[in-house]
């Protein structure tokens, strides 16, 4: 019972955390292009976690390093360009709806790629969340045929964020989350300081408030919404399974919808409706064992 309570609060933490990365994003992009946000998200990030780094170089084993620095890559770097990009035309609210769809593409990966099997209980219930998101989105602003490119590129940061979470349930399950972080984050430092030096951003007037804020905000988003939210995803990944980390993402639009309303944004009722049709895909994909899958209900210690 201890361990279920732990795992829904760190759902929690992370659902709070990720939910309000995007509208961090949004702020950082009033001063800086989406390629200086992206970066500075990495840089903060791999620089808060860099002590880490050195002792984990000993405790990762050689052959799985490179498995550590692909998933820095593929769950982190190349997402956090793809969403800084969509951004700059469509709302940061539609790009966390978006970001949902992330468990959809965790069971697909899966399946195909990594012969992991499912329910047809849990399928249901994922169906029942997604149907949830699509009445949301229409429920809200529409998306013009300019902007659709825009949104797809969210949809395939989301297809990432899939083919990473299958590699941490696959393969760095023995190595601790902290560790696994830390590599994957360090080897990021050289790549964001070189895209920010060959953007301009360090001709930007940092005495400005506005660049302040948007540094500070960017800043936030890699420290707190990268770094440390990495950490509790791995954590929660190899404590209740793939699944029941991806779908995290879940509670992401309720974040996003609660900053748009302290933002002055309003609220419908098909909204709140919505809302309630994507926790209950939730409820109906996580009844019972959450390590539904073999290799996974072996549990380690972070």
């Amino acid at each position: 019972m201890h361990q279920k309570w732990t795992n829904w609060l760190v759902f929690a933490l992370l659902s709070i955390v990720w939910g309000s990365s995007f509208i961090l994003m949004k702020e950082g992009l009033k001063a800086f292009t989406p390629y200086q946000v992206a970066s500075l998200r990495m840089l903060s990030a791999g620089v808060i976690l860099l002590p880490f780094a050195f002792k984990a170089f000993r405790l990762i084993p050689k052959s799985k390093m490179g498995l550590v620095i692909l998933s820095g890559v593929l769950g982190n770097f190349i997402p956090a360009y793809l969403f800084c990009i969509a951004e700059t035309q469509i709302d940061s609210s539609l790009a966390g709806i978006l970001n949902s769809l992330t468990p959809m593409f965790t069971i697909i990966v899966g399946v195909l790629f990594f012969n992991i099997q499912t329910s047809l209980v849990k399928v249901i219930g994922m169906i029942i969340g997604f149907i949830g998101l699509s009445f949301l989105l229409a429920a809200g602003k529409d998306v013009s045929l300019h902007n659709l490119s825009f949104a797809g590129l969210v949809l395939l940061a989301t297809l990432f964020y899939g083919i990473n979470v299958n590699l941490v349930g696959r393969y760095m399950q023995n190595m601790g989350s902290l560790n696994i972080a830390s590599i994957a984050f360090a080897f990021l430092i050289i790549p964001s300081l070189s895209v920010l030096y060959f953007t301009g951003y360090f001709n930007n007037q940092f005495s400005n408030p506005v660049v302040l804020r948007s540094l500070l905000a960017s800043s936030v988003l890699g420290i707190v919404g990268t770094s440390i939210a990495t950490i509790l995803f791995y954590f929660l990944v190899k404590r209740a399974g793939i699944l029941f980390g991806s779908l995290v993402t879940y509670g992401i639009p309720v974040i996003a919808v609660a900053w748009g309303l302290l933002d002055g944004e309003s609220l419908s009722l098909m909204q709140v409706a919505c809302l309630g049709l994507i926790l209950l895909g939730v409820y109906i994909v996580n009844r019972g064992n959450f390590n539904f899958i073999p290799f996974l209900r072996k549990r380690n210690a972070v």
